[in-house]
């Protein structure tokens, strides 16, 4: 098993969700008073993040990164949309 193809997957998924999350679930509370996509979305968010995270320190190890690398890759996942340069910089083949 590949780890850093599912790593990349979790990636564009989780930046997606941060988007979902901050672009569309929030405006809705705190503008129009609607919560009703707060629970499903942040949920989503949520486990996407934890996902990504863990399957990050899987890739580290099958691959061999260096520690920065790794701690690049998992500070990317508290920026928002740095999943996606994550992505670009860290995750191809290049």
């Amino acid at each position: 098993m590949n780890h850093l193809k599912i790593l990349r997957v979790f990636a564009i998924m989780e930046g997606f969700s941060t988007i979902a999350l901050f672009g569309f679930s929030m405006p809705m509370k705190y503008i129009f008073d609607d919560t009703t996509t707060m629970r499903p979305v942040g949920m989503a968010h949520g486990v996407l993040f934890i996902g990504y995270c863990i399957w990050v320190i899987l890739a580290a190890v099958q691959n061999k990164w260096k520690g920065s690398k790794t701690a690049w890759a998992l500070v990317a996942s508290l920026i928002p949309f740095g999943t996606f340069i994550a992505d670009y910089k860290l995750f191809r083949n290049k």
